[in-house]
């Protein structure tokens, strides 16, 4: 593994992990009649800690995007899911909390099952297929999985809305880095006039907007320990779905090695919750305002 991916991802994944509990603390005070709508988006632009999260947030796509210009998707989304750790960090240093055992075996689950999936793995770089049917099929079976998430969560919203919204976009994001990748491919094959007459960088945008939405509207609803495990989990899985299936990534297949990488993945996921629920996580009821005037905070 290249230590200039390896410092990109992680770097991205602290941007990211700072961003959403920035997010989540301005988002949590909106009005509940914002859910699901773009006018969140609009009211929260006034709330300078949202700012400030976003900015963290695009930051860290950024360092993203570059990782996975230079490094298989299947190797850069495991360590994009240590965003939670830092998440964890800023959330204790807030409230004061300590670690614990709890703390510290979600870690130890969750930076072992990266390990385990990546030296079991060994991803590397393959053919991307070509048909595009089998590209439409795969992220087709995620945008609808995500819909039907989406559908189920606006009917119970202040239940496991929080959760259904946040496994969409985690969904969304997915399908986001996988296009990502395309996009840098396209734009060093045929540079800037390459790259706007395909359709996979305007995929990026409307997914990015999409999933914020969802992703916000998770965080208004609910405490950040509800929404960030699912959205943390689902976007690796989603990326390394994406990158096996049509964007050529190739994993060592043998009996032992795929025991090893489903391993490593049940025990991010097993991490991803154990930290997610972590007591130092914000963890106050959502308090939305009747009006539509937040604090700046």
């Amino acid at each position: 593994m290249s230590v200039l991916v390896l410092l990109l991802a992680v770097s991205s994944a602290c941007c990211v992990g700072f961003g959403f509990v920035l997010q989540q603390d301005a988002a949590q005070k909106a009005p509940l009649g914002d859910f699901l709508s773009f006018r969140l988006l609009l009211d929260l632009m006034r709330v300078p800690r949202w700012l400030g999260g976003i900015a963290l947030m695009v930051a860290g796509m950024a360092l993203g995007a570059v990782a996975l210009g230079k490094g298989e998707i299947s190797l850069v989304e495991p360590l994009l899911a240590t965003n939670l750790l830092f998440a964890l960090a800023l959330s204790r240093y807030r409230t004061g909390k300590s670690v614990g055992r709890q703390g510290w075996t979600g870690l130890a689950l969750l930076a072992g099952g990266v390990s385990a999936f990546i030296l079991a793995g060994e991803p590397r770089a393959g053919n991307a297929v070509a048909d595009p049917v089998r590209h439409w099929l795969i992220i087709g079976a995620m945008l609808g999985t995500a819909l039907v998430l989406t559908t189920y969560a606006k009917r119970s919203r202040l239940e496991r809305g929080p959760v259904l919204l946040a496994t969409a976009a985690g969904l969304l994001y997915g399908v986001q880095d996988a296009l990502t990748r395309v996009s840098g491919t396209r734009f060093s094959e045929g540079g800037l006039a390459g790259l706007v007459t395909d359709w996979q960088p305007y995929g990026v945008l409307v997914l990015g907007v999409t999933a914020l939405v969802l992703v916000q509207s998770a965080f208004e609803t609910a405490e950040l320990r509800m929404s960030l495990p699912a959205l943390t989990a689902a976007q690796p899985l989603a990326g390394i779905l994406c990158g096996v299936g049509f964007l050529g990534d190739r994993l060592h297949t043998d009996t032992g090695a795929l025991a090893w990488e489903a391993a490593g993945l049940a025990a991010i996921v097993a991490g991803i919750v154990l930290l997610g629920l972590h007591p130092a996580m914000p963890c106050g009821p959502a308090q939305p305002r009747p009006d539509h005037d937040l604090q700046r905070r």
